[in-house]
């Protein structure tokens, strides 16, 4: 190890350790001080809109100058509107009630004592996220009233962002006596904080990464402490043999082109056999019309294939597995109930998978039988979003099997530990 990386785990160990102190302090808080923090964090965001666009200024320059794509420049922005959110976040946040040190399930057992759960804080959770510098805030709020500390680092094209985002937190934990160092931001761009970050089990018990496939990969691999993350966003929507024919043609349309980046759009769809011949023509062309380019099985293709000017490619292996971000879906034709699950449990990310049925029976063995984080009934795939789910704001999102699952909220950051309450008993 040179001495440049001596120094800098040296700088990143300082962080973990103030980070578990500060821990302990949050999990004892008052709601009252925590949501104090989260208002005082909203009317400071609001009040230092001058000074946090002269840094944003400075990251939007850097970003022309290093020719980053305009859908990655528009992510950076920091203008009134997103501060406008963010801030109406920290408040809804408080407004939320808090999920530390509720006891459910109590329930008394033979031997006189009653058994029951407390919901408490993770502890530190470490989050390495990308582009959008708001992400600092939903976590920093996140943390706040969740009582957990939180060591952040976000992407290097955000830093200075990020750093006078930070700086506002920091004034409002110490605004309602709560630790500044309850969120940290790590201040450099090197890329070996992340790796001391993701091996330090003493100080962090969780890693939450929040970007491209190449950095959860990465993650996953060198981690030394739990991750909560997703790899993919393959979502299917699936057309069943009874269903409501213009509702369908709706909420695919919509899951599929009401934005074309995020992981909860369909990238797959699937259409029973007896629907097909009326349903590919008429979903075709209204996507066709948005310029989405379909890449289907031989019997989607003969369908489609009359449509002027649409795009069609044969899809080929991989694109049943494929997250495309962009304007293009993948379409089969499937004979039954049965080939459609089977299919989405082979192929999906286990993100978020949806059936257009007017058939209960159908519905319900999709919602048991589909092994993904969310799976709707009805419903666009764009749902799949903590804001949406009523969680106020979201972490990430898991298609993990354990703990959290789904988007990650308040309870997401929190984890369950039995209590007993006795009398005096003793076991015989």
């Amino acid at each position: 190890m040179n001495a440049s990386h001596k120094e800098l785990f040296a700088y990143v160990d300082g962080l973990g350790a103030a980070a578990r102190q500060a821990a302990a302090a949050m999990a004892a808080a008052p709601t009252a001080a925590k949501d104090m923090a989260l208002l005082a964090l909203a009317r400071r965001l609001r009040e230092s809109g001058p000074a946090l666009a002269k840094a944003n200024g400075l990251d939007l320059k850097a970003a022309a100058a290093a020719g980053l794509d305009a859908p990655l420049i528009d992510r950076l922005k920091l203008g009134a509107k997103e501060l406008a959110t963010v801030a109406l976040g920290c408040e809804q946040i408080a407004a939320m009630p808090d999920p530390v040190g509720e006891i459910t399930g109590v329930k008394r057992r033979p031997s006189g004592i009653s058994v029951g759960q407390m919901r408490v804080p993770l502890g530190v959770f470490g989050m390495i996220y990308e582009s959008r510098p708001n992400v600092t805030i939903e976590a920093a709020a996140l943390a706040i009233k969740s009582g957990n500390a939180c060591i952040l680092r976000g992407g290097s094209e955000a830093l200075h962002s990020n750093l006078a985002l930070a700086a506002l937190v920091g004034q409002a934990l110490t605004e309602a006596g709560l630790p500044a160092t309850a969120v940290q931001l790590i201040n450099t761009t090197d890329r070996a904080a992340v790796g001391r970050l993701i091996t330090m089990p003493d100080y962090v018990d969780v890693i939450i990464p929040r970007g491209g496939k190449s950095l959860i990969t990465r993650i996953m691999a060198e981690a030394k402490v739990p991750v909560i993350k997703h790899l993919d966003g393959n979502c299917h929507s699936y057309i069943d043999a009874e269903v409501d024919f213009q509702m369908a043609l709706t909420v695919v349309l919509n899951a599929k082109t009401q934005k074309y980046s995020p992981c909860n759009a369909t990238e797959s769809l699937l259409v029973h056999a007896e629907q097909a011949g009326d349903f590919l023509p008429h979903i075709g062309a209204l996507l066709a019309a948005r310029d989405v380019e379909m890449r289907g099985c031989p019997r989607a293709l003969a369908l489609l294939g009359p449509l002027p000017g649409a795009k069609l490619a044969a899809a080929t292996e991989a694109d049943w597995s494929e997250e495309y971000l962009a304007p293009i879906i993948s379409i089969k034709v499937v004979d039954s109930l049965d080939e459609a699950i089977s299919h989405i449990n082979r192929y999906g990310s286990h993100h978020t998978d949806a059936i257009l049925t007017t058939n209960h029976g159908n519905a319900m063995r999709f919602l048991r039988e589909v092994d993904s984080a969310s799976v709707m009934i009805n419903a666009s795939t764009r749902f799949a979003d903590g804001f949406e789910y009523g969680l106020g704001a979201e972490i990430g999102i898991s298609t993990d099997k354990l703990h959290a699952r789904g988007p990650v909220g308040l309870e997401g950051l929190t984890s369950m530990k039995w209590v007993v309450f006795g009398q005096g008993e003793v076991r015989q």
